[in-house]
């Protein structure tokens, strides 16, 4: 008997092997699937608790829609763990989407009343409706409204004109010829998340479908910036069919329909912001280097130049009107984000300056360190196309993180991007990829490829470095602080000794910061607008606008004074120290 089950096991255990689990019987989709559903069905969760409570009290037929999203989310939650065919899974993976979209528009409905992107390109639109010039116009009355976010640049002013290329306000002229406010401009960039996403999760293969849902419409991220109409959006949206397999362009030495469609988009993306400048060199640089691999140089150049060709022309009918109209001003409006010289903010390389030390008085080295980062990751990838291929529409926000304005924006708005090339752009389609022969790389191997890679971005980490480790231009010392209040929280004024060391005559300008932010430029009512070099002078300061600055309650929270000059673009800080008595402070 014993001999028997001892003969018979090892059968057993090859039949139990060989049979198929049940997960893996035809039709069932794979468990990755169901996870990204469940991941895309979580998404949708962030912040629909808040836009319930908003709607609630303002439009409740808004919140009784987003009530029956919560049932959708609960039912294709369950169903996206429970179903047994892939068709089925597609058909909650649409839920989910649809169920996204709703959110969406309720979102919409509660809040859409824009940003500064947003009011800037309203004015655009109302300017191109009545025939006006629309680049190198102030427009200082769009932020009286408190609300409403300006830009303040190193030369004590704000940005107050048009600075982004002509396609938003361009789709926003219809809608705005109805409604006649920035609600144009949110309804636009809205309503072309909406359809990017659809066109995303249509262009993906099925399984990625939600994940192309949680990206663009879950976690609340993209709808909000849509909802406050930013420009970007209509370029990511313009962006996406030329993301997904992008190494396919041109594919047999012909262009086709499908290329000069995606050519057309990418000419118009970057028509709408200027984010896709940067990405741009990236895309060409590998369709040329795939091309090249099953063409050869001259056919993959013959390709390169007719789709450059098709955006270029798309971009310049585009641009057209208003070159015709004024040249200088459009390009220096074009370019404006470039040469503003706003205020440094971000979460990148500026923050040594900004949040670790005293400042810099070479601030502009920030500036160049990301002009040469986007000119070595270039290197890097066409040098090493075949392994940074898949990359090809993350390296360029790379570049960002050392730039001056290093926001996080600049990235998140592009995610949808590195979702499309996850999905679509293999390793293997860069097997054949074209790359330049370097004659010592054979020989040294690893060793030789990571001393290359670390010679081409040296410079831009140099130049991080010398911002960085340069001391402040000025030596700031708070002398008096004049508050209005027993808690010593309102403050009027303030007295500072302003002492300028270097060889060089210092423009400087004040603001106050607590925390990440800063506050409009204060008004200098005593002391001179330029400190001359080797000079010391007094300055009394004022609040902005309003009779007193607010200090914050707490004693612990950091607040302080800040110089900038734009010529040279430096910045100095100094710690405003709490006035005795003030509110929470210890005593003596």
């Amino acid at each position: 008997m014993n001999e028997t089950a001892e003969a018979a096991l090892p059968r057993i255990l090859a039949a139990t092997a060989a049979a198929p689990p049940p997960a893996a019987s035809e039709g069932a989709p794979p468990q990755w699937h169901r996870g990204l559903t469940v991941l895309a069905v979580i998404s949708l969760f962030i912040g629909t608790r808040a836009l319930w409570i908003h709607a609630m009290a303002t439009h409740p037929v808004v919140a009784g829609v987003v009530s029956l999203c919560y049932a959708s989310i609960l039912i294709t939650g369950i169903l996206a763990l429970s179903v047994r065919s892939r068709a089925a899974l597609a058909r909650v993976d649409l839920a989910v989407l649809l169920t996204a979209i709703a959110l969406t528009l309720c979102g919409f409905a509660v809040s859409h009343g824009g940003s500064d992107e947003a009011v800037l390109t309203a004015q655009a639109t109302h300017e191109i409706l009545h025939g006006n010039l629309v680049y190198g116009q102030p427009w200082p009355f769009l932020f009286n409204d408190p609300h409403i976010a300006v830009t303040p640049t190193m030369s004590g002013g704000i940005d107050d004109t048009y600075g982004y290329p002509p396609l938003t306000a361009l789709l926003s002229v219809p809608v705005y010829a109805v409604i006649h406010s920035a609600v144009a401009v949110t309804m636009v960039s809205t309503g072309a998340l909406i359809a990017g996403t659809v066109a995303l999760w249509v262009m993906v293969p099925a399984p990625w479908r939600s994940a192309a849902t949680v990206v663009c419409l879950g976690f609340g991220m993209l709808p909000g910036y849509a909802r406050m109409g930013y420009p970007a959006i209509i370029a990511l949206v313009l962006l996406i069919p030329v993301a997904v397999r992008w190494p396919g362009i041109g594919a047999g030495g012909r262009l086709g329909r499908p290329g000069v469609l995606r050519a057309v988009c990418l000419g118009a993306a970057c028509a709408a912001q200027q984010l896709p400048w940067f990405v741009t060199p990236f895309l060409l640089a590998g369709i040329y280097a795939v091309r090249r691999g099953e063409l050869g140089s001259r056919g993959a150049l013959v390709v390169v130049a007719r789709f450059t060709g098709v955006a270029a022309g798309t971009w310049l009918a585009l641009n057209a009107y208003f070159i015709a109209q004024d040249a200088g001003g459009w390009l220096a409006g074009v370019t404006l984000p470039i040469t503003q010289g706003a205020i440094i903010h971000g979460q990148g390389a500026i923050d040594l300056s900004f949040y670790f030390t005293n400042g810099s008085s070479r601030l502009s080295f920030y500036s160049y360190a990301s002009v040469l980062l986007l000119l070595g990751l270039l290197g890097l990838f066409v040098l090493f196309i075949r392994r940074l291929g898949p990359a090809a529409v993350i390296l360029p926000w790379c570049a960002f993180y050392v730039a001056t304005r290093s926001q996080d924006g600049y990235y998140l708005m592009m995610t949808p991007l590195w979702l499309a090339a996850a999905a679509t752009v293999p390793a293997s389609a860069f097997a054949k990829a074209w790359q330049p022969r370097l004659p010592v790389l054979p020989r040294f191997g690893r060793t030789a490829k990571g001393v290359l890679a670390a010679a081409l971005v040296a410079p831009s980490f140099a130049c991080v470095a010398v911002a960085a480790g340069s001391s402040p231009p000025l030596k700031l010392r708070i002398t008096a602080e004049h508050t209005t209040d027993h808690a010593h929280r309102n403050l009027a004024a303030l007295t500072v000794m302003a002492t300028n060391p270097t060889g060089s005559d210092l423009t400087p300008h004040f603001v106050v910061s607590t925390g990440q932010g800063t506050s409009l430029f204060w008004r200098v009512r005593t002391g001179p607008a330029t400190l001359a070099a080797h000079h010391t002078a007094r300055y009394v300061l004022l609040p902005p606008k309003d009779p007193y600055f607010r200090l914050p309650a707490s004693p612990t929270k950091r607040v302080r004074l800040r110089a900038f000059t734009p010529s040279p673009a430096t910045l100095t800080s100094v710690d405003i120290p709490r006035p005795a008595g003030a509110a929470g402070a210890p005593k003596p």
